[in-house]
């Protein structure tokens, strides 16, 4: 079922559940069974209903951001300080900080990011993370229904993609403030238990906080859903600051749990990410455990006080925002002073999760960007496909280097290596096809569909050149090797000539290709006047050379001929390349 239909199914299904719930929380005493079956209905449709909105909103802030998300993350990380910062807003922004960190662990692993500007970010994502609970204690759930009849009318009957966009961020928010409310609800029945009141006030031993919140986190996957009960609980006067603090501490350490569940199967660099975040927020959690009380302080202090109120209500009032602030306040001060030892932490990290030597092998070769938990989201698993085309242009570029140092002085045993080396590049390519493969069955834009079939064209032609390599060249010098066959000084240098423009071809197409960029393709194209040019030159040379060279030369200059048509050969497929990009413009 997509998503599409699970969201209308919700939509039919969840206030018939609603309607329900409330006639039995309207019709029962809390001494009845269908008082307590009401009231797990309400929360439970809440929650559901929150983390459906979650998701929306997520999903469309994530399309929306596309891969400059990614251009932020590799751009504006180049130290600790502003890895941080740059990992609070993109966070702040998509409201995941599993997606931040999946991006994040993709750069290390290409060696783009070190585990450093890394570490930065996780940190920042911390901060970012707390957004949610902020406008949750803003009280702005009233505006519920109208963020969702907006944000429908956008998502659904405006064609444009931006728009579409932002009418799924207005909805997931109104499906967000819905549950909120639905949830305080259900649990306003609460303000009257007292056995729950009881049982809230021994929440007040940080020790059972942090395992509820841990625990209950751990449960659902979201440290926002966790933060917004507590918040909506203490709205409701039934939840004291410090358990609800306390609480809030515990689902720092139980998001934790997603983190390490999101590495099972993956490299151990993926693994290092989710470690860095399991230690900081563990560190940060088991230092505030003995200041609670002067955290909670802290808050009061930075939040509005309602002195005209008294009682529950007060509670009711004041507690939400102190909870929020308490959040931040903690987020923000680790990493404050986190972040001054973050070459502790790469040193631990890299202790307690170190490299073995068929791991380091299996990154060489493996796709290192290509995540099957962004293929839902086309902008970015796009954005990734370009990255990792990065990666195989430059194992053909690779070959491509050592090809011409093995013309030189042709040597058998170095082309039959490069040959063998060509697996790699095929296992890469094929790697990528899988995945556009899985991206071509989502439901894409018109602008990711033509994004889409581009990528899949250019890495077909990439593929192509590589093979010309290792099908046709690098065969060339084998029987050059086996035949000792050796170019003559002039037709070297004529030859290196053109080897050189069409490496620089080769480079500048790739690159094109990783950025997008339409400019360098254009220039790939006005490389052909001075590749052709060269190529003249080398077939004039070998056609002079053919009518006044010995017998025992010409399976030398049918050598040359056939490099030259190699090298023309390439350079036509960087063309076709190129032509693909420069279209868009």
């Amino acid at each position: 079922m997509s998503p599409l239909s699970c969201r209308r199914l919700l939509f039919l299904i969840l206030p018939g559940l609603l309607l329900l719930s409330e006639a039995a929380l309207a019709a029962a005493d809390s001494s009845a069974p269908t008082f307590w079956w009401g009231m797990a209905m309400g929360v439970g449709g809440g929650l559901a209903l929150f983390l459906l909105g979650m998701k929306e909103m997520t999903d469309s802030l994530k399309a929306a951001a596309g891969t400059r998300l990614q251009i932020i993350l590799t751009r504006l990380t180049g130290n600790r300080f502003s890895g941080a910062l740059v990992g609070a807003v993109s966070t702040g922004v998509i409201q995941s900080s599993s997606i931040t960190t999946v991006l994040v662990v993709g750069f290390v692993s290409a060696q783009v990011m070190t585990l450093g500007q890394a570490i930065g970010v996780i940190m920042g994502a911390n901060i970012g993370s707390t957004v949610t609970a902020q406008i949750i204690a803003f009280k702005v759930t009233h505006l519920a229904l109208a963020f969702i009849a907006v944000g429908y009318l956008l998502s659904e009957l405006i064609r444009r993609d931006q728009v579409r966009y932002f009418g799924g961020i207005l909805l997931g928010l109104g499906m967000i403030f819905l549950g909120m409310n639905i949830m305080s609800d259900a649990m306003s029945p609460l303000r009257g238990f007292q056995a729950f009141i009881s049982l809230m006030s021994e929440v007040r031993s940080p020790l059972w906080g942090l395992l509820i919140g841990a625990v209950l986190t751990a449960l659902i996957q979201s440290s926002a859903a966790t933060t917004g009960i507590v918040i909506m609980l203490a709205s409701q006067g039934v939840m004291p600051l410090l358990a609800g603090i306390s609480i809030a501490l515990g689902a720092n350490i139980g998001t934790c749990v997603t983190a390490l569940l999101a590495t099972l199967g993956r490299p151990r660099i993926a693994l290092r990410a989710a470690v860095v975040h399991v230690v900081f927020n563990l560190v940060g959690v088991l230092f505030w455990v003995f200041f609670i009380d002067e955290l909670a302080r802290l808050a009061i202090l930075v939040s509005p006080g309602y002195p005209q109120l008294s009682g529950f209500d007060h509670l009711a009032a004041s507690a939400p925002r102190q909870i929020a602030n308490a959040n931040t306040l903690f987020n923000v001060i680790n990493t404050a002073v986190l972040i001054w030892f973050t070459p502790l932490f790469e040193r631990l990290v890299h202790w307690l999760v170190p490299d073995s030597l068929s791991e380091r092998q299996r990154l060489l070769d493996a796709p290192r960007y290509l995540d099957e938990r962004l293929l839902d989201t086309p902008s970015a698993a796009l954005g990734l496909v370009r990255l990792e085309i990065g990666r195989l242009g430059e194992r053909v570029l690779l070959t491509m280097l050592k090809i011409k140092s093995s013309l030189e002085v042709p040597r058998l045993r170095e082309f039959q290596e490069i040959v063998r080396e060509d697996d790699a590049v095929d296992a890469l390519h094929h790697a990528i096809m899988q995945y556009l493969n899985a991206i071509g069955k989502r439901e894409l834009t018109k602008n990711q569909a033509a994004e889409y079939f581009q990528l899949l064209q250019a890495v077909e032609l990439l593929e192509g050149i590589g093979d010309i390599f290792e099908g046709e060249i690098s065969k060339i010098g084998v029987r050059m090797a086996e035949k000792k066959l050796v170019p003559s000084v002039a037709m070297r240098d004529i030859l290196e000539i053109l080897y050189g423009r069409v490496y620089t071809a080769v480079k500048m197409v790739v690159e094109a290709v990783v950025e997008n960029d339409s400019a360098k393709a254009k220039q790939v194209l006005a490389l052909r006047e001075k590749i052709n040019s060269a190529a003249d030159t080398a077939f004039e040379h070998q056609a002079a050379s053919l009518a006044r060279s010995p017998v025992d030369r010409l399976v030398t200059l049918q050598v040359e001929f056939e490099l030259t048509d190699q090298l023309k050969r390439i350079y036509s497929l960087c063309k076709r390349i190129a032509r693909l990009l420069a279209r868009q413009s």
